[in-house]
């Protein structure tokens, strides 16, 4: 019977973590993916872009995975589609908004044109084998999100996406509380449910109310002002457009992604930028000061986002001078905070006016995500019999927990899972059945996954350096016709160390001159013994362990 088969779901990211979103729904042989992330890395991975989610398990089954739906347009949950979609091209199904992000991001990964492109609304449906997939509306800061319905024989398993309940929202578009107590109403076998804010209590403000505080910021303001935001969140972008409208000031774009998604929000129309208040950054010094606003990248105190560039004083089009405002519409996302204080420090160093801090004090940023009492509002509405809390770290997830045991949800129908673990529901019943492989892709670059031993190297150099040892010998004469020589990086001075440098030089020689001894001796002997020899010398003498290369030839 159909009933027999299990439904499974498991996540290869965004448990235990804020980021690299992706989330799998399995019923028989039928794979379908939600979302693909990325996540910004944090200072124990140095030389890291970004990280995404380990595919394995879907490449090992690539002819189970049927599409990938996508919830929305923001970074941890489209962010990882270039990378991954080179090891694994199957369908993508999303709103119209985010499949023109998405676009952008598949062009400049040459991908434009190879992977198959589905526009789906709210009031889509779409069948992968035995699995009906339908969509209803939901709030965020970002338009076009969708929370998606999975109905099988053995039960339906609702994801919500990121979402919170904005009765008054910029767009005019509110969640559809009828659907979603409908779908609760029809029943619900798990709720895979988002947990960004479950320790937040209350319910998070309208996004409407930011609009004020930055045109009263626009109107006092005596010079230019600059406004960092994510620029995917296009209802923050649209209220910036109406303060400068309101207030007679200009409005110029600065950072790549800005540019992207203001031109494909207005293309698409999701974004209404009143005339002639659009300028080109180099019309900026045209224009009086008090006339001036600068929509710009860089909220989160990327070091080559457009913010960061400007408080270091070197960006090539505008520059911050004493008397400029910046204000910083977004939250820092965990992990970010010392780069983002870095850049504050930066700007007040300039003299500027600078709002920053918990939208709470400054009235210019509010979530996107549900507090406690919106996720209790969707628990209620959806009458789950188990919940997966998803998307948020450890503690949220708990919290989340917490909170569906209090609207009467039994606490062992709650699961707090980790990335891989695979929750199973056979007739009815859900429990945690085994693990898949899931971890982490460090992007670097163009190099793709660097790896964990490459990782390892990068943490030794920056805590104690590298000392590289040239030695060139002689095969006919068994001699040493060079060195050895000692070149010091990040471990010690040279110049201020001769005493120690030359006692290695001395370990390096004796080391040689026992290996021209043995007529049967290989040269891989010789560099180990070099490395081995030099580095218990320089750990008694420094308490340090440097990366030691040898370098010796054989001519």
């Amino acid at each position: 019977m159909a009933d027999n088969i299990p439904l499974s779901f498991f996540a290869l990211g965004g448990v235990g973590e804020i980021g690299k979103n992706m989330y799998v729904i399995q019923y028989g042989d039928d794979m379908i993916v939600v979302d693909c992330g990325n996540k910004f890395p944090g200072d124990d991975l140095p030389g890291i872009d970004l990280i995404v989610p380990d595919i394995t398990h879907l490449v090992e089954h690539r002819d189970r995975v049927k599409g990938m739906i996508l919830t929305h347009g923001h970074e941890d949950h489209i962010g990882g589609l270039p990378y991954i979609l080179k090891q694994l091209q199957i369908p993508l199904y999303g709103t119209e908004l985010t499949l023109g992000l998405v676009e952008i991001k598949l062009k400049e990964a040459d991908l434009l044109g190879t992977i198959e492109l589905n526009t789906v609304t709210p009031d889509s449906r779409l069948k992968f084998g035995e699995v009906d997939v339908s969509f209803f509306k939901t709030n965020h800061s970002i338009p076009d999100c969708l929370g998606v319905v999975f109905e099988t024989p053995a039960g339906t398993i609702v994801h919500t996406g990121d979402f919170k309940f904005d009765l008054t929202p910029v767009n005019e578009e509110s969640a559809d509380l009828h659907r979603l107590a409908d779908i609760g109403k029809s029943g619900v076998l798990a709720l895979v449910s988002e947990s960004t804010n479950a320790e937040r209590p209350g319910f998070t403000p309208s996004e409407r109310v930011v609009g004020k505080h930055v045109e009263e910021v626009f109107r006092a303001a005596e010079q230019k002002v600059f406004v960092a935001t994510f620029a995917s969140n296009v209802h923050r972008l649209q209220q910036v457009f109406e303060a400068a409208r309101a207030t007679g000031r200009k409005v110029a774009l600065i950072g790549r992604s800005m540019v992207n998604v203001v031109d494909v929000s207005v293309r698409l129309g999701y974004l209404q930028i009143p005339d002639g208040i659009l300028i080109e950054p180099e019309d900026i010094a045209k224009l009086p000061l008090d006339r001036i606003a600068v929509l710009c990248t860089g909220s989160q105190g990327e070091p080559m986002a457009a913010l960061s560039r400007l408080a270091r004083n070197n960006h090539r089009q505008v520059e911050v001078i004493p008397g400029d405002t910046v204000i910083i519409s977004a939250g820092p996302i965990p992990g970010n905070e010392r780069n983002l204080s870095r850049t504050v420090d930066d700007l007040f160093k300039l003299g500027a006016h600078v709002i920053y801090g918990p939208g709470s004090a400054t009235g210019m940023h509010v979530s996107g995500h549900a507090s406690q009492e919106e996720l209790k509002l969707m628990l209620h509405l959806m009458r789950p019999r188990y919940v997966i809390p998803v998307h948020g770290e450890f503690r949220m997830l708990h919290q989340h927990k917490r909170l569906a045991e209090a609207v009467g949800i039994k606490k062992d129908h709650v699961f707090i899972i980790e990335n891989g673990d695979v929750v199973e529901f056979q007739n009815g019943e859900g429990r945690v059945a085994g693990k898949v492989p899931a971890g982490r892709t460090l992007v670097d670059g163009l190099v793709g996954d660097v790896g964990n031993i490459v990782l390892r190297d990068r943490r030794s150099l920056s805590q104690d350096g590298i000392l590289v040892v040239v030695v060139t010998l002689s095969k006919s004469l068994n001699t040493m016709l060079s060195g050895p020589d000692i070149v010091s990086r990040g471990f010690v001075y040279d110049r201020g160390s001769e005493d120690l440098l030359e006692q290695a030089k001395q370990i390096v020689e004796k080391s040689v001159h026992l290996f021209l001894e043995k007529p049967d001796a290989r040269l891989h002997e010789l560099r180990r013994n070099v490395k081995e020899s030099l580095g218990r010398f320089l750990f008694e003498q420094t308490k340090r362990r440097p990366m030691i290369v040898a370098m010796i030839t054989e001519i």
